[in-house]
Parts: C-alpha cells; structure tokens; sequence
C-alpha cells in the first residue's frame, strides 16, 4: 500500500485475517453475523441475521452456557469477554473451535445486553490438558470464580432431590465437564444410587445396592472421608482391579469420587467422570471440591424439605375425609385440600361430607386459626366434633353452637395460646335442592347459575367457633335449582397470590362464569389458576403476604349448566335469587342492592340497572320501617338476552297495603309507589294469607329507555 492512500475498510482487513464479526441483541433475540462468521459458523459465506435458537444449534451447548456466564462476569468488570467456542454440524459433531472476542454492554431501560464481537478459527487443544484448561475462557481462575457463583446460586435453589441431580448434571466446569455423574447415598451398611447423569436406565443396577466394605471408589470414600482420584483406566483397573469391570463397560478414562459431607458427617458420595484423560491438578480437584461441599448441602435442605412437605401433608390428609365413589341423588360433589404452606407450616384447614339421619346430608368446611402443628391437631379434633354432634341429628345452628362450646373448652387447656376457627356448615336436602347454611366467621357461599352467572350469597352469620361459647348462629336457608353450583371455600383459595377477598372473588368469578368442564374439571381449574404456573400472572396488590393452604367444596345440583355429567347441556334462560331481610339486619338491604347488580351483570340498559337497585331499596326500606316483619326478596329473570323480563317481589308479614300518596315538596317519604309508577313498566300489591306482597317488572330495552307503560 502507497503512502497517502487510504486504508481498507475494516470488513476487508479482517476477512483478510479470517476474522469475522458478530452482532448479537438480547431485546430482540437477532444474532447477526458477516460473511467470514458466517462460514466459520458452518454456514453459506453471506451475511445473514439468527435467532439465538439458530445461533445457539451451531454451538456446543456447554459453550452456550459458558457464554451467557462470561459475559456477565465481564460487564461486571468492565472488561472484554473472551471464550473458545465448539462449532457444531448437524450429526452434532465437532467441525471446528472458533475463539470469540466482544466487548458486551448492559442496556438498564431495555434490560438486555448489546455485543459487537469477532470470530478467529484457532487450533483445538487437547481435552484436560493445561492448555484445553484456559481455552476455554482465555483466563481459568475467572471463569473458575464464574462458575462456582453461578454453580452455588443453582443449588441454593433446588427445592427437591431431583431438582438438586438436574442442576449438578447441567454444570457446565470450566475445561473439564464431566460426561457422567452418580451420587451415591448409604443406607444401613449398604451403598446406593441417589441418582445419575449420562448413563442408561438399568446400566446403574450393579451398585444401587452395594456393601459399604466392597473394594469400589465410592465405597471408600464413603468409609474414609477421603476423596479418590483417577486420572486413567489403568490406575483404575490397578487400584480396584475387583470392581474394575463394572466400571470398564462404561467406556470412561478418567473419574473423580467425592465424600459428601455435612457437619463432619460423610452421607454420601459424587462421581464425576470423563470420556478423556483429566490430570486432576490442584485447581480442578479445588473446583470439584467446592462443587461436592454445595452439593451435600443442596441435597441435605432438600431432604429436610421433602421430609416436613412429607409429614405435612401426611398428618393433614390423614384428617381429611376420602370422598369416594359415593352418590348422592340428584347432585355431585367435588373437593380440593391443598397444602400450600412450606416446611411445617401445618394448616388448620378441613372440609367434610357427613350423612345425616334424615337422610339429608351436610357440608362443613373450616379453618382453625394458626399454621403450626397444634392447629392441625385442633382441627382433627373439632371435625370429629362436628361430625359427632351432626350424626346426632341437631341443625346446623345447634351443631355450630356445640362446636363452638367444644373449642372454646379444650383452647381454655392452653390459655397463653388461645385458637378460634371459622367454619361454614351447610345441610342439604338433596330432593328439594334447599340449604340450610350456618356460617362462623368464614366467607360466604356462592352461587354459580346455570347460565353461568355468579352470586355471591349473603347468609346469616356468628362469631368464629372457640370465642364465646354461648354464641348463636343464625340460619339462611336458600335453594340450589337445577343447573347449579355452590361453592364453599376457605380464605386461602381467595387470598393466594398476594389478593384480598374482593380482588380474590373477581378473579374467582371469572374462572366460574368461563368454565365449560365437569365439576371436577372446575375444581382442578380453579385450584390451578390459584396455585399453578398461571397463577404467577394474576397476582394481587397484598404480593407479601404469606400464602395460606387452600380448601374447597363444590356441589351441584343435576341439570342443564351443571357440569354434572349427560343430564342436559342446554341452559334454561332464567336467573333467580332469594334472600331475607330480617328487622334486625337494615344491613342486608346493601347485600340486596348488590346481589340484584351482580344477577344484572349483562343487562342490556344500565339505566335500567339503577333504576332496578333504586326500587328494590325502596321496597325493603318501606318493609322495615312501617312494618315488625321481616321482608323476603325474590329476583327473577326470565327471556333470551335483549328482551328479557325482570321481576321483583318483596313479601312481608304486615296486613296494611300500601296506597299511592302525593307527598308535597318537603315530605321525607310518600314517594315510592310513585317512582314505582314512574320507572317500572308493570307493578301490583297482592294480599297473601298472612301479609302481602309488592312487585314490580322491567323490560329489557337495548336502546336503554327505562320508561314503560304501567299496568296494575
């Protein structure tokens, strides 16, 4: 080149070097590469954009790995990062090693790394030799660093025994991977096999059950403590000639037999094998070392885990009732019990099905307060107490009475540790469909309707059973028609995932109205949108609070919209709710008002809607004011959607019938018979035997006019 002329482009200086370059973006998951990367990637010589999938079938998967971690290391320090990569053909076999050189940059606001790199094709050292050791990063006692964190934070993880042997087997060791690995467990003064990687099923049968005084690597270094080294087959075959052939047929050259060891105490031992001779220099029996101390720990939590999970659930299913193939005429049900609580977090948590004398049956779900072993045992004992005090025929007001008496008795045996429990019972007569529903302090029941409309239904309630022993509990009785579902649940299954009980029932509402399954389909759907992987998606605002075990009953009533198996699968197109409003409860009048909104979920006009809530609040309100009885409500809605009709009745006690007055300007009442005449298109007042009854009908309008014609 001529002094004065200009230099070549930097494309052409490093594809005279045989150099290529490379673009990879983590936001998009594009990897781009020139012409010369291209080829030394196994791929036709022209520039070309891949996925990082593409890009990372070209490359040896332990590359890939080692990849993802320098680039970290290096964006930590600042510095470039250097690795030698295997370039893979499609037979999967080794074509040629490439070294890259990048400098890689973190974007914060994207959250993704940018690298501008170049690919050398360099000459392959051999496998475990100094030189194959800083080959594969350009600086071993980094990489070494890199891999012990990322090696320590994957088993600090694992949650189980099989999760602890998927991580060891997917470690990727700087320079020396091994191609098998086995860890070895001691029961009695036998040895055997915990699990193991890179062998056939079956190939492992010879040594799952070994005696402890058998001359084999992992046998004496369970008997003392000391770490066995063997860099070739024939310091194997010298050492252990016995064993010597089980091992031979395996086809390895080097292996590396580990003491796992906790608290002075040897439980095992790990054998890291090699299809290529290693020399096991003092950094790499340092490294496997470290990797043998994290893994004894990993799989000592693991195991402390699996054995409270264990006597967890164990202790908590043992007081639960099995089901079973029984039938009750006319109706399914489903139940759910999930531990959700970690280690011995036992929950109080319980439902029953109980037959009755009568031949009624009875529901009883629960939930004992605390989360410890003692909650489980109170909860064993209280639902024998239900199931007793049922058995003797008492209804379910008198059967909550007692149970409350009985906790409040054996809580009073510890007084520093008092307990209470909620609790809903609920007797079902299966001809009629009516339930007679005693609530303790636990959430209310809903109702899912056979057109897939969902209620949630106020019921009459007392304080948690174990507070005052001579509590009252009220009953509600309601009816399930055909076609629908009850659900009764404990907290957990509301508030799991950081939710409260309104954000709960809205997330629970949508998985009942959407549901097209059996019942139990509907039980395993809402337990997984819950408690499963889609849970993590519906999370709530409380996202710190402690999860809670999860308890739950389903029950149906045969016919259309059910879910209970062939009896029909067309919906009626009718809605009906009822509910009382006792003189001592003006509370229920909101109950009401809402209960009407949410049976008009999908009502065509919402001024209809509020003009609806605003007569029935009339309604009640007259009902307790100017009469000593209680007021029964009963909303029904009947038609295909757009034209559908809305009736509302409310019936009292009381003999006088209302009259249409004209209040004059600075009355405070007189007016609702007027704002009935004004907003309903039909209403009527109907003596009874004993009171009468006030009703009103609106008809669905799609051009949300809320005037009609009256009729009387």
């Amino acid at each position: 080149m001529r002094t004065g002329e200009p230099l070549p482009a930097v494309g052409e200086a490093l594809a005279a070097l045989a150099t290529g370059l490379w673009h990879w973006d983590t936001a998009t998951g594009l990897v781009t590469v020139d012409a010369e990367a291209a080829r030394l990637l196994g791929l036709p010589a022209e520039q070309v954009s891949l996925t990082e999938a593409q890009a990372r079938a070209r490359l040896h998967p332990v590359d890939w790995n080692e990849i993802t971690g320098v680039i970290q290391l290096a964006v930590a320090e600042g510095t470039l990062a250097e690795v030698r990569i295997r370039i893979m053909d499609e037979q999967g076999r080794v074509v040629r090693v490439v070294r890259s050189r990048s400098k890689p940059s973190f974007d914060r606001a994207r959250k993704a790394y940018r690298l501008i790199g170049t690919l050398q094709e360099v000459t392959e050292p051999a496998p475990g030799t100094p030189a194959g050791r800083s080959a594969v990063t350009g600086d071993w006692r980094r990489s070494r660093e890199a891999f012990l964190l990322d090696a320590g934070r994957a088993l600090a993880e694992a949650r189980s025994t099989q999760e602890v042997l998927r991580v060891t087997a997917n470690l990727s060791m700087p320079g020396f991977s091994p191609d098998g690995l086995a860890v070895f467990g001691v029961s009695g003064d036998r040895l055997t096999i915990i699990g193991h990687h890179g062998q056939q099923r079956g190939t492992e049968s010879p040594f799952s059950d070994m005696p402890l005084d058998t001359d084999y690597p992992a046998a004496e270094v369970v008997r003392t403590g000391r770490a066995v080294y063997l860099s070739s087959a024939e310091h194997y075959k010298a050492r252990y000639p016995l064993t010597w052939p089980l091992a031979e047929r395996f086809g390895r050259r080097s292996w590396a037999f580990l003491p796992l060891t906790v608290a002075g105490r040897t439980m095992g031992a790990w054998m890291a094998a090699f299809t290529y001779p290693v020399a096991f220099t003092p950094d790499e029996r340092s490294v496997l070392a470290t990797v043998a101390r994290m893994l004894a720990q990993a799989l000592t939590r693991a195991g402390v885990a699996e054995s409270e999970r264990a006597l967890t659930d164990g202790l908590q299913r043992t007081m639960l009732p099995r089901l079973g193939p029984q039938r009750i005429p006319g109706m399914s049900v489903a139940a759910r019990y999930v531990p959700t609580g970690g280690g011995l977090q036992v929950g109080g948590d319980w439902y029953d099905v109980i037959p009755l004398p009568s031949g009624r049956f009875a529901l009883v779900i629960g939930d004992v307060q605390g989360h410890d072993v003692r909650a489980a045992g109170l909860m064993g004992q209280l639902r024998i107490a239900l199931r007793a005090y049922a058995s003797e025929g008492h209804r379910p007001d008198a059967v909550l009475s007692r149970a409350s008496r009985f906790l409040h008795g054996i809580s009073d045996e510890d007084p520093a540790d008092p307990r209470f429990a909620t609790c809903v019972y609920v007797e079902v007569d299966p001809a009629t469909g009516v339930l007679d529903i005693a609530r303790a302090g636990h959430p209310d029941p809903a109702i899912r309707m056979a057109d897939g409309t969902v209620l949630t239904r106020p019921t009459s309630g007392g304080l948690p059973l174990g507070i005052d022993p001579d509590a009252d509990y009220p009953t509600t009785r309601l009816t399930l028609e055909p076609g629908e579902t009850m659900l009764i649940c404990t907290d957990g299954l509301l508030e799991t995932g950081g939710h409260d009980l309104d954000s709960g029932w809205r997330r629970l509402r949508v998985i009942l109205e959407d549901h097209k399954g059996d019942l139990e389909e509907l039980a395993d759907t809402l337990v997984q949108a819950v408690h499963g992987p889609s849970s993590h998606h519906t999370t709530g605002p409380l996202a710190d609070r402690r999860e809670d075990d999860i308890a739950m009953l389903l029950l149906s009533r045969e016919g259309g919209g059910c879910g209970c198996g062939d009896a029909m699968t067309v919906r009626p197109p009718a809605r009906r709710s009822v509910l009382t409003v006792a003189q001592a409860e003006p509370e229920r009048v909101a109950a009401a008002r809402q209960q009407l909104r949410e049976l008009l979920h999908d009502w065509a006009s919402p001024d209809q809607v509020d003009s609806a809530v605003l007569l029935l609040s009339e309604m009640l309100t007259n009902v307790l004011v100017h009469t000593d009885s209680d007021a029964l409500l009963v909303a029904e809605m009947t038609g295909e959607v757009g034209g559908r009709r809305l009736r509302i009745e409310v019936t009292d006690g009381g003999d006088d019938l209302p009259h249409k007055r004209r209040p004059g300007e600075l009355a405070s009442s007189g007016r609702g018979l007027v704002l009935i005449e004004l907003l309903a298109h039909a209403w009527g007042v109907e003596p009874r035997g004993e009171g009468k009854s006030i009703w009103f009908e609106l008809y669905e309008s799609v051009n949300g006019s809320g005037d009609g014609s009256r009729t009387s």
